[in-house]
């Protein structure tokens, strides 16, 4: 075997993988533009009541004003209890907190994590004789939302199905955070909103979430990595239970800022991705044999190569394929060909995932600082622990 056909088939390999990729986000790209089914009805014949928890490890800098947006709602106070988790936060911070209406709680974890704070919450409120909610809902600390919040999650909440906001970004002051917000939009319109456009359940992202109530409370105790949107997803994808995408519900998010900030969250997110893969392949064959194709689908999701990697990656594979065309006389062939393809249809997919609103200049400035992100990315790769359960904070500014 020459020299000639083992780089041909390595290339061809790397190829099919790479295409793989390209092609479930260029699918679910271009599914996000098909018509709006029809609004989700509610089966409640009465206002529901909601528990909404708000885990805060060390969120000294941004609860305070969350907590304060969050009390303006619109809907009837007796309706809706408010639960701030304080773990590790100051004694000043915490008596800010308890001149406010909410329930406040004071955990103490050697190693915290966001699900053990949704556990102990769970366990301190339910054994209060108040304590019967319809829905859970989920925000992070640093979370803003409208004062018709829970007024439009009555309209569609049902015990039936889970919900995910559409969380965007509420900050843009630089080009981290900008890219940031761009990342998180480009997800919406793949994970979520095209794969509701079709059936599909919705992904998870870690706030602006709604559960039936017992549903939440007999699950969250099986809940033990620092990845609980994941685990949550696979839950309910288990159960069968649909994950509707609420586009028009906005969860205004805080974008990370800075490099070490965006390096650290993107540590913690490629952590989880393979943890959730490796926790979610055992149940793969049974769920082929009984067709649950969202379970399914939420392994592949797992499965995939982060798409920042791909636009620094793919491009260098087109130069590369392109030079050893030339080199080994392969310039008749499809050698550099396939390459410079998918890279166009990568790109196509992304631009298609971006909202109108968004295709502006600021795109110029975004590959501008790619690389060098993309960069702190790949070396992200040598840290990742699959058996790391500690949960890594992303640091809000003040």
């Amino acid at each position: 075997m020459n020299i000639q056909v083992i780089i041909a088939i390595i290339d061809m390999l790397l190829w099919l993988i790479i295409a793989v990729n390209v092609m479930y986000v260029l699918f679910f790209a271009l599914a996000s533009h098909l018509p709006k089914k029809t609004h989700l009805p509610s089966t409640i014949s009465h206002q529901p009541s909601f528990l909404v928890l708000i885990p805060a490890y060390h969120e000294d800098a941004v609860i305070i004003n969350t907590v304060k947006s969050f009390l303006q709602q619109d809907y009837p106070k007796d309706l809706y209890q408010l639960c701030v988790i304080s773990d590790q936060m100051d004694a000043t911070t915490n008596e800010q907190l308890a001149a406010h209406p909410i329930t406040l709680l004071y955990p103490f974890f050697e190693n915290s994590s966001k699900a053990k704070a949704l556990q102990y919450a769970i366990t301190s409120i339910r054994h209060q004789p108040s304590a019967i909610y319809d829905y859970v809902v989920i925000l992070d600390a640093d979370n803003i939302v409208a004062t018709d919040f829970l007024s439009l999650l009555s309209q569609i909440a049902r015990p039936d199905i889970a919900i995910q906001c559409h969380r965007t970004a509420k900050n843009a002051n630089n080009d981290i955070a900008i890219l940031d917000g761009l990342s998180e939009e480009i997800n919406n319109s793949i994970f979520r909103r095209g794969h509701n456009r079709i059936g599909l359940s919705s992904a998870l992202i870690g706030s602006g979430m709604c559960f039936d109530y017992n549903w939440f409370k007999a699950n969250v105790t099986k809940l033990n990595t620092a990845v609980e949107d994941r685990e949550l997803e696979a839950l309910l994808m288990k159960q069968r239970i649909h994950i509707y995408y609420a586009e028009d519900i906005h969860v205004l998010d805080e974008k990370v800022c800075n490099s070490e900030n965006f390096q650290r969250q993107r540590l913690r997110w490629m952590t989880g991705q393979l943890q959730a893969l490796f926790r979610m392949l055992p149940y793969i064959p049974k769920a082929i044999t009984t067709g649950n194709l969202n379970y399914i689908d939420k392994a592949i999701q797992q499965a995939l190569i982060p798409r920042s990697i791909f636009l620094v990656l793919i491009p260098i594979l087109c130069i590369i394929t392109t030079i050893t065309s030339y080199i080994l006389h392969l310039a008749s062939s499809l050698f550099p060909f396939k390459w410079w393809l998918v890279l166009l249809l990568f790109i196509g997919a992304l631009f298609t995932a971006i909202p109108a609103k968004q295709r502006n200049i600021n795109l110029v400035n975004m590959f501008i600082i790619l690389p060098s992100l993309t960069w702190r990315m790949l070396k992200n790769i040598l840290k990742i622990n699959p058996r790391n359960k500690d949960f890594i904070h992303t640091i809000h500014n003040q």
